[in-house]
């Protein structure tokens, strides 16, 4: 019942970039409405923070064309290896990868008219310190376009969660869920806050959603981006000896759920942040 609680994946491994690229199914949505609102225009310096295995890097390289300058900065290696190969099989001469963080980039002051990221800046270890350093390097009048997922992400989950462990009385382990939904995914008010304090203003915000869907919930939480990107942080916050119980009852309710209503849907609620530098 509960293998999708074996995630020792190994990030640095070249066969798992290899299977990555499936990824883009959960970026997508996110990206295609970045890729739709960035100003397109020849002779300008970009970066793209967190591009992962590529997307939306190469993309983006490829729709401004060779007159512009494309780096992209990311800090993971194997990802790094993965777009690199893309890159050289697509021909693309306009990209300088960067492997490092965003609170710490390596580019001159007021040097690029165009930052994206895809769901990549709620994702740094320091949101304030990335955010001055975009700052720094952007243009006056330069575009900072970013997407990432609300804070109301896959609540129907949470709420289950949330239930037992209220059930439990796990206090501090509901706080540390609070917690950590925080600091990936902060309210938008806060977040164009911390905008505004970096002298970026917001122009234009762009809700969306999509809907998880998955035939019961065994299913969800045994599929593979599921275990990859959300069921370790689910478990860190669990004590070890608890963790097979809890996502057991966790697990029984999704299906009875399924039973009801004839799938688990997860709500994926995001903005897009269109923003100018002041």
């Amino acid at each position: 019942m509960n293998n999708y609680l074996k995630t020792d994946f190994d990030f640095d491994s070249d066969l798992l970039l290899e299977l990555f690229d499936e990824l883009p199914i959960w970026a997508s949505p996110f990206g295609l409405k970045l890729l739709d609102n960035i100003k397109y225009r020849k002779n300008i310096a970009v970066l793209d923070i967190g591009f992962g295995a590529g997307f939306p890097l190469t993309e983006i390289a490829m729709r401004l064309g060779e007159t512009c300058k494309i780096y992209g900065i990311d800090p993971w290696d194997a990802a790094i290896r993965r777009a690199k190969k893309k890159i050289e099989f697509y021909g693309i001469k306009n990209i300088e990868i960067i492997n490092g963080i965003a609170e710490n980039i390596p580019l001159p002051d007021n040097s690029v008219e165009l930052i994206t990221s895809n769901n990549g800046l709620n994702n740094v270890e320091s949101i304030e310190k990335s955010l001055s350093e975009c700052s720094r390097i952007t243009k006056t009048g330069g575009q900072l376009i970013h997407s990432y997922n609300l804070d109301t992400t896959m609540y129907e989950f949470y709420d289950l969660l949330k239930e037992i462990l209220t059930t439990e009385k796990m206090d501090r382990e509901l706080k540390e869920l609070d917690n950590q939904v925080y600091k990936k995914r902060k309210p938008l008010n806060e977040f164009v806050k911390l905008l505004e304090l970096n002298n970026f203003k917001v122009t234009n915000t762009l809700n969306g959603q999509f809907d998880y869907k998955f035939a019961d919930g065994t299913a969800m939480l045994n599929h593979y981006f599921i275990r990859l990107a959300f069921l370790d942080g689910w478990k860190s916050i669990i004590p070890q000896e608890k963790q097979i119980e809890i996502f057991n009852r966790i697990e029984s309710l999704l299906n009875k759920k399924a039973e009801k209503d004839g799938y688990v849907s997860l709500s994926v609620p995001f903005v897009l942040l269109d923003c100018v530098k002041n």
